[in-house]
């Protein structure tokens, strides 16, 4: 059997948990991916996964075998991608983070536009708001907003990650606008659950003054797309990512409060491992994002 092949299906079990979740993403049957490991196992004398009717998990073994095929896999790659380098035709599968809020409503119209442009390209985006680890979650790029701990990477900046106080029109006929940061206190507010726990302190610049005002909410949400589903309800108002409000605010299904006072704005940053691994395919979407969200581009 193919050995490569062989570590191609055993990570991938790993990463998916099951024979089937591998024959999935493979597009192979969950026999073939048995016979792969059974393979491997055999090759090198010992056990890789420990199996039960519900579950599989890594042998000690199998732990440290599972880190190096994710290398020699990824090496693998690369080494072709040298090739397709020279032919200018990016190809392969590219495996990105971002947060979730960002991804969606910013990121995903450009992996769109750039995949229709790049048809050998496969992008796996994977939408979070925890921390991940480029290089041992096995990506290619990650997307950060707010501060970067990572100082061997290959950073690129990108226009800041600005928020916006917004409200419906019939939330503000019934209830009015606030007129300073402190009126929010008496106002409906809808809080944002971060990892962290509630964002309950609301910070606005006016002038170079910092203000902050700390806001209850009845209505508490992890999720930025329900924040904007229940300020366009007018539940209340919402200090939410512009980029995911900027239609509704285009249109008038939301009205900004408090234009006077701006929220601070993030950096927001696309990371990229600093060794060859800039691939064809990878520089790319580099390109590709710096053109559409770079610090640089049309909003």
């Amino acid at each position: 059997m193919d050995r490569l092949a062989s570590m191609a299906a055993f990570v991938k079990t790993v990463e998916r948990g099951s024979f089937a979740g591998a024959a999935t993403a493979l597009m192979i049957s969950p026999q073939m991916v048995a016979k792969h490991i059974g393979y491997l196992e055999h090759r090198l004398g010992a056990r890789l996964l420990n199996r039960t009717t519900r579950r599989q998990s890594l042998t000690e073994i199998g732990r440290t075998y599972y880190e190096r095929c994710r290398v020699v896999l990824a090496e693998a790659e690369w080494a072709e991608a040298a090739g397709d380098g020279a032919k200018g035709a990016p190809r392969g599968r590219l495996r990105i983070n971002a947060p979730v809020s960002f991804g969606s409503q910013a990121l995903t119209p450009v992996v769109s536009r750039y995949l229709l442009a790049q048809p050998q390209v496969q992008v796996e985006l994977v939408l979070s708001d925890r921390y991940v680890d480029l290089v041992e979650d096995g990506f290619e790029a990650v997307f950060r907003i707010g501060r970067i701990r990572e100082s061997s990477l290959t950073a690129h900046a990108l226009r800041p990650f600005r928020l916006v106080a917004c409200a419906s029109p019939a939330y503000v006929a019934e209830n009015g606008f606030p007129a300073d940061p402190d009126d929010l206190k008496t106002h409906r507010c809808l809080g944002y659950l971060a990892g962290r726990g509630l964002l309950s302190e609301w910070r606005f610049d006016r002038k170079g003054q910092q203000i902050s005002v700390s806001i209850a909410s009845q209505f508490q949400v992890n999720n930025a797309a329900a924040l904007l589903s229940a300020a366009l309800d007018g539940f209340g108002v919402t200090l939410i990512a512009e980029d995911l409000a900027r239609c509704a605010l285009a249109d008038g299904r939301l009205i900004r409060v408090l234009p006077e006072y701006n929220p601070p704005s993030r950096s927001t940053t696309l990371l990229v491992h600093s060794d060859r691994r800039h691939t064809t395919k990878l520089q790319s979407f580099i390109d590709a994002v710096l053109k559409t969200l770079g610090p640089e581009a049309d909003v």
